[in-house]
């Protein structure tokens, strides 16, 4: 593997020198570069437009133990739903922290839903009780991240680049001075030099043929800590939502876990309500046992999908709690006040990702992460509904806060004038999406919700046969740099499915289906030098 994935002769390379960039535009992303523009000048750089983000997506809504709700109560849902491998001191940050600052975005403008002039919280799975702040329904990603992008705008400290694809950091002997990347409007490449480099750049959903994540969740940020030396942490912990419309045509549209959380069902073809035998919780089980009991009747019945029924409801609460849902599949002849939404599991969120600190610190100086594509320790082997909001949030405002505090004003430019990869050359081009369609299809296939040896054997060898001619070639556009990191972070996630020989949480091995406290009660960190094909 090369340390870059295109040369560059930096000193005829234009260049920006913000005291602090932020690679991202969700939550974690915004909060961070908010928090910072106290003191500093902040550069956003984000490779589509600043409200293509899984943030602006979110459905269910952001937990937190606000008002009378129990702040204990919800640190100990997020342990269990954990699997025994989150950091409860991380834990503890997330659940108090979060209450301060949810209350911010409320003192900030965001309206949550309120029943008679309180705050309506709903019940997703795994929660012991009702937490769940939401927003015009089913759509309070997209009204948490309007609040922020509104005050990004406002903020004269802060700079937006949108359609600026961030390649790779400049980083030299454990020190990161900044990144390089692609303008994609014009092709040409933009150095940038900073204190301190802050990764926030989402999820990998897309390495898998079914994926609630939007086509940006290509693992840029993973791949790109990986290459620069970054400890990766927990990366074989992938969780797959159990409900995503399951249409002929229709996009893997989310149908959120606050439609079971206000009473819809789960049923099989043949119309019986099975979660009622599979956990105490039914369909309010952790995310890991409703995907697996939906993925098991599906088999045993031989059907592509199951059901989620909520003809029982109130219509009234339906149209008011969810109308994008409604909206969306009436659009495909689906009304769900009438007819039962077929579905099934699909891709959703990364558990584990760039090892940080408290701080969103990583092992490499001046470079933190926050958000999904970081491993706080929060989420351990699978995250509780809700908790990723509030994630980026506390998260990004921390990492804010440690680079105001300890990092001096001194840019410390990158020493390196170029960077160089082995020349290759190729008679014919490399066919992109034929190559990106066998990679989601394998991932699906070889590490999706159940893998066993042979299976993740199989997908680290062909993966390594795609890398041995795609990371070799020298691409100059957004869709090739993708490719390479999907393979990568595919690759990081087959090695360490293959390590982990037990089942927990997401992680489901049908030749180890036990958990295994005695030998795998641990984490898998995994760094580049562990790689050496």
């Amino acid at each position: 593997m090369d340390n870059f994935l295109t040369s560059a002769d930096l000193k005829k390379i234009p260049s920006l020198q913000p005291d602090v960039v932020v690679v991202g535009s969700g939550i974690a992303a915004l909060s961070t570069a908010i928090e910072l523009a106290q003191k500093k000048n902040v550069l956003i750089i984000t490779k589509s437009s600043a409200v293509n983000t899984a943030t602006a997506k979110a459905q269910g809504g952001i937990a937190a133990a606000i008002d009378e709700v129990n702040a204990t109560s919800h640190l100990d849902d997020t342990l269990l739903a954990g699997g025994g491998l989150c950091d409860s001191k991380m834990v503890r940050i997330m659940v108090d922290e979060g209450i301060e600052f949810v209350n911010k975005l409320i003192e900030n403008g965001v309206a949550f839903d309120k029943n008679d002039k309180k705050i309506a919280f709903t019940l997703e799975g795994g929660h012991s009780e009702r937490r769940v702040l939401h927003a015009e329904g089913d759509a309070t990603g997209k009204v948490i991240h309007k609040s922020l992008i509104e005050e990004i705008y406002k903020n004269p400290k802060i700079q937006l680049l949108e359609e600026h694809f961030e390649i790779d950091l400049l980083y030299h002997e454990d020190v990161c001075y900044g990144v390089l990347c692609l303008d994609c409007k014009y092709g040409r490449l933009l150095r940038i030099d900073s204190q301190a480099v802050v990764v926030a750049t989402g999820g990998i959903g897309q390495i898998y043929r079914e994926t609630t994540n939007p086509e940006i969740a290509t693992g840029d940020g993973v791949a790109m800590c990986f290459r620069a030396g970054a400890m990766l942490s927990d990366m074989e912990f992938v969780q797959f939502h159990p409900t995503t419309l399951y249409l002929a045509g229709a996009p893997r549209f989310l149908i959120s876990e606050a439609v079971r959380g206000e009473g819809a069902h789960l049923l099989s073809l043949d119309n019986k309500r099975f979660m009622v035998e599979q956990h105490p919780l039914a369909e309010l089980a952790p995310r890991d046992i409703v995907s697996k009991s939906i993925i098991n009747i599906m088999h045993e019945t031989n059907t592509s999908h199951v059901l989620l029924d909520l003809r029982h409801m109130d219509k009234a609460l339906i149209q008011k709690r969810f109308p994008t849902i409604s909206a969306l599949c009436l659009e495909y002849g689906v009304d769900i006040t009438k007819n039962p939404i077929p579905v099934r599991p699909a891709a959703h969120y990364m558990m584990g990702g760039v090892k940080t600190g408290e701080y969103g610190e990583t092992n490499i100086k001046r470079l933190y992460a926050c958000g999904e594509v970081a491993c706080t320790g929060v989420h351990g082997a699978n995250r509780l509904a809700s908790n990723s909001l509030l994630e980026g949030l506390v998260f990004g405002k921390r990492a804010a806060k440690h680079i105001l505090e300890n990092l001096s004003s001194d840019v410390g430019y990158f020493p390196l004038n170029e960077i160089k990869r082995k020349e290759f050359s190729r008679a014919t081009p490399l066919d992109i999406t034929d190559i990106l369609l066998s990679l989601r299809a394998l991932c699906w296939r070889d590490i999706g919700i159940y893998r066993d040896e042979c299976q993740l054997n199989d997908a680290e060898k062909n993966i390594t046969f795609w890398e041995q001619y795609v990371l070799r070639e020298e691409f100059s556009s957004r869709e090739g740099f993708e490719l390479q990191n999907q393979l990568t972070v595919a690759k990081i996630i087959a090695r360490s499915a293959l390590i982990r020989k037990e089942s927990r949480g997401a992680h489901q091995r049908i030749d180890y289906p036990d958990t295994d406290d005695k030998k795998w009660k641990t984490h898998i960190l995994l760094s580049r030098k562990d790689f050496h094909d």
